[in-house]
């Protein structure tokens, strides 16, 4: 127990939000709404029992006394920039939910690092600095990233402490609140003083290359490890970047938090991230195409294809036709594929199960990711379209709701599930509460990357990625990006040093 007789008090906030600068669309305050838009206890109810990291806050700080003061948490799926209304009013939100929430001593904050917004490209800087100011240098502000943000100086600037999750897919996001949370804990008792800097190797990595378990990274994550083993290291993070944010600081970087040391923060740093870019090579995978991967399948086999281009998670519209058309084409079946497609779910329950109808499947948000598919289709089944998730999988969601939802097999064999909601292929759960199970297919269509392997991965035989055209697409050098960094690898790939010039922070 903490040697004050008073219960000291400390603040729970959130917003996270994974924007994407090639989706044509801004977000809207109506997507948080539709997610979680909370203050005050609400956020308990919401996140307090979760596999998130908020929940790792609760339970970590429940287990010490400190009384966890839920404040503010905001989270929609990834998408297009938030529009600059929008994220004003979520900062003011927050602000005066912090105002409302009395003195605090300490934060514990869980910023996504890859959010951007049309008012601020660096949102987490923005917001994390404006919470900063509010609650003073003295008061500590420790906080979660997901590995996909772009660092910034000025997210390391606001806060004593961030420390990013170390896992893609992400499982490991309730054990990350808990360090958070226990080392603010440790900060306020006396016993540490924690000093970070950070490092920003110019490299950019592929969404493709960003599974840690995998080779290179889990090369890298060891050494890391090997490197940080001091006692005096209080964490370290590996932070690979999210290549959909078309701003300065997307990239790769690294993280290290060491006790009252910042000299040796920024030295451990700067290894890591020299050993990263000594990989950088590594990280350039071959990329396959859609005929290609259809070459490569064997029936007698479950194949899950990874629809790279079209990758929810990464703020993708959940309609590309690429490869659904090319089964359909190719008459390749049993396969499944999901597409989120409203116009066509109203039309199948014209019609009645058993019926058949012409649909436009899919391809209605723009030509980069298909042309709609027009083929007959038989209406199987109809669905609410709320399911629940009860294993730790990528995000620590364990709630969702897609709407209204139909299950409608093409002429050429393909099941496709016709979303109302855009849903991102986290979970099983998502084809058996519709009545389909993973055995009942050949080829398992995954609109993602690395995030679907959770749930998907140990009921398939093998997994192809598929660089599909669209807002995720997984080559970077096919994207139009306008206010990147250069020099960056592999876009430039003259740089003979890490570091295009110093940038490590304290």
């Amino acid at each position: 127990m903490l040697p004050t007789p008073d219960v000291m008090r400390v603040g729970i906030m959130a917003l996270l939000h994974e924007s994407n600068s090639f989706v044509s669309s801004p977000t809207t305050l109506r997507k948080f709404e539709e997610d979680i838009l909370a203050t005050g206890e609400t956020v308990r109810e919401r996140l307090g029992n979760s596999r998130h990291e908020v929940g790792g806050f609760f339970a970590h700080l429940d287990s010490t006394g400190i009384e966890a003061v839920p404040v503010f948490a905001a989270r929609a799926y990834p998408a297009g920039v938030i529009e600059a209304e929008t994220f004003d009013t979520l900062v003011n939100r927050a602000l005066n939910a912090l105002s409302d929430a009395g003195p605090l001593d300490g934060i514990v904050a869980a910023p996504h690092g890859a959010t951007v917004a049309e008012n601020y490209p660096d949102a987490d800087g923005y917001w994390l600095s404006r919470v900063r100011e509010m609650v003073g240098d003295d008061t500590p502000v420790i906080a979660t990233i997901d590995p996909h943000a772009n660092l910034s100086q000025q997210m390391v600037a606001a806060t004593d402490a961030l420390i990013a999750y170390g896992t893609n897919p992400h499982i490991d996001q309730e054990e990350t609140g808990e360090k958070a949370a226990q080392l603010l804990v440790q900060t306020l008792e006396g016993n540490v003083k924690p000093t970070q800097a950070a490092a920003f190797p110019d490299m950019a990595i592929t969404i493709q290359s960003q599974e840690t378990s995998k080779m290179p990274l889990a090369g890298l994550y060891r050494d890391a490890e090997e490197i940080c083993s001091s006692e005096a290291v209080l964490s370290q993070s590996i932070i690979l970047g999210f290549p959909y944010s078309d701003v300065q600081e997307m990239g790769a970087s690294t993280l290290v938090v060491a006790n009252d040391n910042p000299q040796l923060a920024a030295g451990l740093a700067e290894e890591i991230a020299t050993r990263m870019w000594q990989l950088r090579e590594d990280f350039e995978p071959r990329f396959t195409g859609v005929e290609e991967a259809l070459d490569q399948i064997n029936l007698a086999e479950r194949t899950l294809l990874l629809d790279m281009g079209d990758n929810v998670g990464g703020g993708s519209p959940a309609d590309g036709t690429h490869i659904c058309a090319a089964l359909e084409r190719r008459s390749l079946a049993p396969a499944f594929v999901c597409l989120c497609d409203p116009e066509s779910v109203k039309i199948a329950e014209v019609t009645g199960v058993g019926r058949t109808v012409r649909l436009c499947l899919g391809g209605k948000t723009d030509q980069s990711h298909g042309d709609p598919l027009v083929v007959d289709c038989k209406i199987l089944s109809f669905h609410e379209g709320r399911f629940t998730e009860p294993q730790v999988r990528h995000g620590g969601i364990g709630e969702f709701h897609q709407g209204r939802t139909a299950v409608v097999r093409t002429a050429g064999g393909v099941t496709v599930m016709l979303t109302s909601r855009r849903v991102p292929p986290f979970s099983l759960e998502q084809l058996t509460s519709c009545g389909l199970a993973p055995e009942d297919f050949a080829i398992i269509t995954a609109k993602g990357v690395i995030a679907p392997l959770a749930a998907y991965g140990p009921v398939c035989d093998r997994v192809i990625h598929v660089n599909t055209p669209g807002s995720t697409c997984a080559d970077m050098k096919n994207l139009p990006f306008r206010h990147r960094r250069t020099p960056l690898f592999p876009f430039e790939t003259s740089a003979e040093s890490p570091f295009n010039r110093v940038q490590s922070a304290t």
